[in-house]
């Protein structure tokens, strides 16, 4: 049900197939956000049309409001938001980072004082699943540890070994067999705690594995080579999800190290505050070159908003404070990463994917590409090492 294809590699970068009760997703793939069980200002109908093919829905939220017995009773998130594809949700392990300040964490899970009236909310990894059953998505989360950046290393390896014990208890207590749980690899930015966490997790042969604790305020030349580390450690024939990234840069980076799944609340985050995303970098649409451009936001772009209006009208809206600004601009930064994957992957399918990743980041970063893009492109273009259990290799970070 939930078998992984590869039909195309070049380097490490990968071209794919993921099947799932609800249909066949294509690899690499961004995941627009809906954390409430809605992606901010997008209809269901729209998220089809830009080429969505799998949403993001989360535990923690969703629990909280409108409740996970609500949802089940509309038959899952798919019946309750009317979007007929797959969806993955995030187990709330981020929310244990994130709202750090409203936490407290024990060997039995996580109480959270709530974010809307204060009141004591526990969330164990038991609960997490049985919530995400009710959620109804297509793949599920295992309930994690995720520490922040900065953290100390003892705290790291701690929660990595909790996070191990929290899967199995997440694996006991599982019993819908149309949801494919995937285990999360951490350890921080640290070579041997991602190889410990590795060696604790690897042998439970989950349907996939997500790639954790990073993007949480880590220098990215400290986040790729923990990036590459980890994926070229993971099961070649199971898909790899590279969790909370979604700038332009990270994808064709990620995908480069093999990387299959991506997702982030950037895209539509970035529209509402008046910015579009384009291949010469992101255009603010608060600025003067704008008003009066009577361009779309990307000559290329097929996506409604770029068919239809023009820079100095969506500047008017945005300076009017008019609601369609900021939905046009998440409509045409969504499409604009799902364009760039399909960009990836085409050249991937053709063998010129390293060509095709150096000239638009040539363009991307104004002729200043930085070190650790192209440290990550060069490292993607290496043939795959056998990699022991016990190997370190590449070096990483280790302080």
């Amino acid at each position: 049900m939930f078998e992984f294809e590869i039909h195309h590699r070049d380097g490490r970068a990968r071209v794919g197939q993921f099947h799932t009760p609800r249909g066949t997703v294509n690899t690499p793939m961004f995941m627009p956000v809906g954390t409430q069980g809605t992606v901010k200002g997008i209809s269901p109908q729209e998220l089809q049309d830009i080429g969505s093919q799998m949403i993001l829905g989360n535990t923690y939220h969703l629990m909280l409001r409108p409740g996970e017995r609500l949802v089940a009773a509309h038959g899952g998130l798919p019946g309750f938001t009317a979007y007929p594809g797959p969806f993955l949700t995030d187990s709330g392990g981020f929310q244990v980072m994130s709202l750090g300040h409203m936490r407290k964490i024990t060997e039995q899970g996580v109480t959270f004082k709530s974010h809307l009236d204060g009141s004591l909310v526990e969330l164990t990894p038991e609960r997490s699943i049985q919530v995400q059953e009710a959620l109804g998505a297509d793949v599920i989360m295992a309930f994690d540890e995720c520490p922040p950046y900065p953290a100390e290393r003892e705290y790291i390896q701690r929660s990595l070994e909790r996070t191990e014990r929290w899967l199995a208890r997440c694996l006991a207590v599982k019993s819908n067999d149309q949801q494919a749980l995937f285990a999360i690899v951490q350890g921080g930015v640290h070579a041997d705690l991602r190889q410990q966490s590795l060696d604790l997790t690897l042998p439970y042969n989950t349907p996939g594995f997500a790639l954790g604790g990073l993007a949480v305020g880590e220098p990215k030349e400290e986040m790729y080579p923990a990036v590459a580390f980890t994926s070229e450690r993971l099961p070649e024939n199971k898909p790899r999800y590279l969790m909370g990234v979604g700038h332009p840069e990270d994808l064709v980076a990620g995908i480069a190290l093999g990387v299959d799944m991506f997702d982030c609340v950037y895209p539509t985050r970035t529209g509402r505050f008046g910015y579009a995303l384009t291949d010469d970098g992101r255009l603010n649409m608060n600025s003067s070159a704008p008003r009066t451009a009577l361009t779309p936001l990307d000559v290329a772009c097929d996506c409604y908003t770029c068919r239809n209006y023009t820079r100095a009208y969506l500047a008017h809206l945005i300076r009017a404070e008019e609601m369609l600004g900021p939905r046009m601009l998440s409509l045409h930064n969504l499409r604009y990463l799902h364009r760039l994957v399909e960009r990836a992957s085409a050249a991937i399918v053709a063998g010129t994917f390293s060509a095709w990743a150096s000239e638009w980041s040539e363009r991307y970063f104004k002729g200043k590409v930085p070190a650790w893009f192209s440290t990550a492109l060069h490292h993607g273009q290496q043939a795959l090492p056998h990699v022991s259990r016990e190997s370190h290799a590449p070096k990483m970070n280790s302080n």
